[in-house]
Parts: structure tokens; sequence; C-alpha cells
């Protein structure tokens, strides 16, 4: 398993996080466990707002909550001095109640309800990325009532498609987030905007798709947004402020993902905005990226405990764990492919090939498929890498299973930021109504 961030194999052989042994985690707080390698996050924050302050462009980076969004985090971010994007009233109370300052949280969403957007006007927050025309009209309805002037993007998708799962691809024609640009809405949705007292249109976002390992999207992106702004300057004398590109900046999962410097995502992308703006005399406009996955990825690390196993021999031998799809999804949905190995043997030789299952009754509860590993036995621990984003953000209680708690690592020391669900959480919403209180009649 390749080791990121600060994670190393220490003098007891047992995989290290942040300083900290991995089996005195899994001790402290039981499995499965997503830990956080805290060093790693501030690193990769810092390492886009240097590279944007080395562009001597304005900018803001909106870190996208929706990879992985818990009230710890939010602090981060509020820290490294970034932004910060939400798309549902739970990550925008999140962020709220975590003292996240409201003028620096973008809204996103295809289909914001009322309550959202009220919810989000009175909080004051910095900016709506508005999705389509019917939202449009509802947003200016209630920030007239409320006496608000509220700041929005168009999302705008540009006909750019990504080198990514079919899935994560955003930025094609055949998309349901936002206004087209090759069909004439994306230039109709800009006048409507423009003409609506109640809001202020600041410019235009887009997003090619999510792990992308090359700069060419961004740069094609980039030059289709400029022109585009330089056709709605000509047509209707509006000047964008704010180019908003989006996130998708790829991560290593396993062997094989290429993703490129931070720096070079970032100088690919301002060059282009220079380049493009630049040579239609067109004021450069402050540039907004959103990343999520590459902040988060790879600084997330699940802990599971090993149980039962089956050999089939001559076909497969299947290892199972105490977690599975309900802590991490994204192999069910997208076939994503992980690295592992065991956190309390790291030094030893790999010995067998096996596939890690899960424990829900399913037969897609598959984590990994064909991974080299010692010997394996119950008791184990059992570490896989590249979990920070996706993972707890798309966790469910499939199966009445409790979701994991949430441990940031940083110089030694390992601070609890989301307990594990107990099972009072799990029945917490449950009602039994009242009909159903009397003892059975058939019960003898």
């Amino acid at each position: 398993m390749y080791l990121h961030g600060t994670s190393k194999i220490n003098d007891q052989g047992h995989l290290e996080i942040g300083g900290v042994d991995a089996t005195r985690l899994v001790a402290d707080y039981g499995t499965p466990l997503y830990v956080f390698d805290e060093a790693l996050i501030r690193q990769r924050c810092r390492e886009f707002v240097e590279a944007f302050q080395a562009s001597g462009l304005k900018f803001q980076v909106a870190y996208a909550s929706k990879a992985f969004c818990v009230m710890a985090m939010c602090r981060i971010v509020e820290e490294e001095g970034m932004s910060l994007d939400v798309v549902s009233d739970g990550e925008l109370y999140t962020a709220l109640q975590a003292g996240f300052p409201a003028e620096r949280i973008h809204f996103h969403g295809n289909n914001k309800t009322m309550d959202e957007i009220e919810m989000a006007i009175d909080a004051k927050i910095g900016c709506f990325v508005v999705d389509n025309f019917i939202e449009l009209q509802l947003l200016n309805a209630i920030a007239g009532d409320k006496r608000q002037k509220v700041k929005v993007l168009l999302r705008i998708t540009p006909g750019v498609e990504a080198h990514t799962h079919e899935y994560i691809s955003t930025g094609q024609t055949d998309s349901k987030f936002g206004f087209d640009l090759g069909n004439g809405s994306a230039f109709e949705a800009i006048k409507e905007a423009a003409s609506l007292s109640n809001l202020d249109l600041l410019g235009i976002h887009s997003h090619i798709g999510s792990q992308i390992f090359e700069v060419e999207g961004f740069r094609m992106a980039a030059e289709k947004m400029a022109a585009f702004a330089v056709h709605v300057r000509q047509e209707t004398g509006v000047t964008f402020k704010v180019i908003n590109l989006g996130g998708g900046f790829g991560i290593r999962y396993v062997d094989g993902h290429t993703p490129l410097p931070v720096a070079v995502y970032v100088e690919a992308i301002t060059d282009a905005i220079k380049q493009n703006f630049g040579s239609n005399e067109y004021p450069l406009p402050e540039i907004w990226v959103e990343p999520g996955r590459s902040i988060v990825g790879d600084a997330g690390t699940t802990l599971y405990t090993v149980g039962t196993t089956k050999d089939i021999p001559g076909v497969r031998k299947y290892v199972a764990v105490d977690g599975g799809m309900t802590d991490n999804p994204r192999p069910a949905l997208y076939e994503s492919e992980y690295e592992a190995m065991l956190a309390n043997r790291a030094n030893e030789q790999a010995e067998e090939v096996v596939s890690i299952a899960g424990k829900c009754c399913e037969s897609g509860d598959m984590l990994i498929w064909d991974l080299n590993l010692p010997k394996v036995k119950a008791g184990d621990v059992l570490a896989v890498s590249c979990t920070g984003a996706y993972n707890y953000a798309m966790a469910s209680n499939y199966n009445r299973i409790r979701r994991p708690g949430v441990v940031f690592v940083k110089e030694g020391q390992s601070d609890i930021v989301v307990k594990r669900e107990s099972f009072d959480n799990i029945i917490s919403n449950d009602i039994i109504p009242a009909r159903m209180k009397q003892v059975s009649k058939f019960v003898k």
C-alpha cells in the first residue's frame, strides 16, 4: 500500500498515521474507524492557496464540503483561509454551527428547495451558484420578499467531457446540471439574471467532472468560458467579475493513477485565463475553484477488523471485515479501486491473494478484489487508504449498521471529531404509533 502524507511503518511493524500507531487507534476507538491525517489536509489546502497566490490573480479556493463535511473539517478550512461550498441545508447548518464565516459560503445544487434558499439568504451567505431558470425566479422572489440582493454565479455546462467515470462527468451537454452553452440557454439565463432586480450577477461557473489527471479539460473549459464572456459583454454589456472553474483534481488511489501536482493544475488554469481574457482586452476576472477530493481524499484511511473467511479452492478466498458498503459505497457505485494492508503486520511478506468483503447482506458488498496480503487471521487490522472523500459523506445505515467514528491525528495526538453512532442513534427517530402499542391478541 502506498503511504500518503505522514503515514509510515514504525519500529513495531505497525502502520502509523500522524504519529499515532494504528493498533492504538483501534484499541482506543474500535473499528471500523475513519482516520484523517490533519497535517496532510492542511498541506493540500496550502498548496492550492499558495499556487494561486503565485499567479498574481485574485482568487478564492472553496473547499467542496460534499467530499467530507463535519464541523472540525469546516474549522480547518476556515483556519486555512479558504471558502466553502455547500449543496444542502445540512451542509450549510454544519458550516454555520462550526462558526464558518457565512460570507465565504457558496451554495450549489440543481434543486435547492425554498426552505434551503430562505435559510441561506437569512444567513447572508456569499454566493448562490444557480443551476436553472426556475431557481433564478425563485431566488429573486425570495430575496425580494426579504429585501435583500443576493450574489449569484450561473452554472454553465461547457460541453467539455473529462476523462473520468461516466457517473462523475458533469461538464458534457447531456448533464442534469446547469445551463447549456451549446443550445443558447446559457446566454438566455445571463440576460434573465441581469434583468432581475434582486440578483447581483457576479459571473459564471463550470465543473467538468471528477478524478481528472490532465489539464487539457481545464484549459478547454477556460477557453470556452472566456469566449462566452466576451460574447456576453459584446451583446449585453455585462462584464463577469468571477469565473469559477470548479474542481475535479484527481488523487492517487491505486498504482497507475497519475495525478499532477496541485501547482501544475493551478498554473494551467491561471495561464489559460490570462491568455484567453487578456487577448480579448477583457478585465481579468477573479478565479474561483472548488477542490474537494484533492483536499481530503488521500488524507483518509479506514481501519477494519478482520472477521471470517471463505476459501473456495481454485476460485477465490473471501476475507470479511466489520464494515463494507455502509462506510464505503464507492466500489459498489463506481467500481472504485483501493489499496490496503494489514496495519498490525505491515512488514510481513504477502503470501496469498484475497478479496475483501463487507458484512452487509448484499453480494455486491465488496471493498477490494484480488489483494495481496500476508496470511490473514481473524483479529487482524486492515487499513484501506484514500478513504477521505465520499466515504463518511456517503455512509449509510443499511442493515441498521452504525456509522463509524471519525478521528483526526496530528503529531502523535488523536482527537475524536465524530462519535461512533450508538444503538440509540439508530432508533432515535423511530416512532411506534399508539395503535401498535397494544399486545397482539394472537400472543398467548
